[in-house]
């Protein structure tokens, strides 16, 4: 059966096969290797939806921009935006409520009206090591306190918009449905992806292996020998953008 909304498809995910890797991360540029099993993904989900919508207040309806390169903190953050209803924004969408950078943005979003939570993107989502501008939340500091689960008090319906790019909560899983392919192996399902799964082309990417029981493996920074040598070591069966595609 179909999900009409992302915590409907977390759930069921969670029900069948807890303890499989969903998100495995490569940073080429620090070495950085990390995986979340969807056990951990989904509890990475529920702290920061809390930190969204109970430490700051956000609520359904509201948009968030999710200004990351390729991460595994993009996957999670766009996970939570949905699980409380939020709209996620890009570049080309209305200004955001609220918005979560990393370091190479932060001076410019720090000098906007919006809310400005912001990722060292350090190994293990800890904090930056120097202070940050006045009215920045770091949140390596803030998310370690929320709380594993999270039960939002106002969920988000099918028909809310989930994306500033025309889809709505259910149109997620429609797209994911015509989206990369993440096969059927008997091991697992494995796509491997250079794209931001918080970007317009990026969004399949995450939507299509949560729905159809697969899994990611998000790099960054790879050449295309090593890329060929992750997807063989990760066992991957489908790669995002093939060869010609535009994103």
């Amino acid at each position: 059966m179909t999900p009409t909304t992302f915590p409907e498809a977390l759930r069921t995910a969670l029900r069948t096969d807890p303890g499989r890797p969903f998100v495995t991360y490569y940073d080429e540029a620090t070495g950085e290797r990390a995986e979340l099993s969807l056990t951990t993904y989904a509890n990475w989900v529920a702290k920061v939806s809390s930190l969204l919508a109970d430490e700051h207040g956000l609520e359904r309806g509201q948009r968030l921009r999710v200004d990351l390169p390729p991460h595994w903190l993009s996957a999670v953050f766009l996970g939570a935006a949905w699980n409380i209803g939020l709209v996620v924004t890009d570049a080309a969408g209305p200004s955001p409520d609220a918005v979560v950078c990393g370091p190479g943005t932060l001076t410019d979003w720090a000098a906007t009206d919006a809310l400005v939570l912001a990722c060292a993107l350090l190994p293990l989502g800890v904090r930056f090591r120097e202070p940050l501008p006045a009215g920045v939340h770091d949140v390596g500091v803030e998310v370690w306190g929320q709380p594993d689960s999270f039960v939002p008090w106002d969920p988000p319906q099918a028909e809310d918009p989930a994306t500033s790019w025309g889809l709505t909560q259910e149109g997620l899983w429609a797209a994911a449905a015509g989206g990369p392919s993440v096969g059927h192996s008997a091991g697992g399902s494995r796509l491997l992806s250079e794209v931001d799964p918080a970007s317009p082309p990026g969004t399949t990417s995450l939507t299509g292996p949560l729905g159809s029981g697969g899994s990611v493996v998000l790099v960054a920074g790879a050449g295309p020998e090593r890329l060929a040598a992750i997807a063989a070591a990760e066992r991957v069966t489908d790669r995002f953008p093939r060869t010609g595609d535009q994103v």
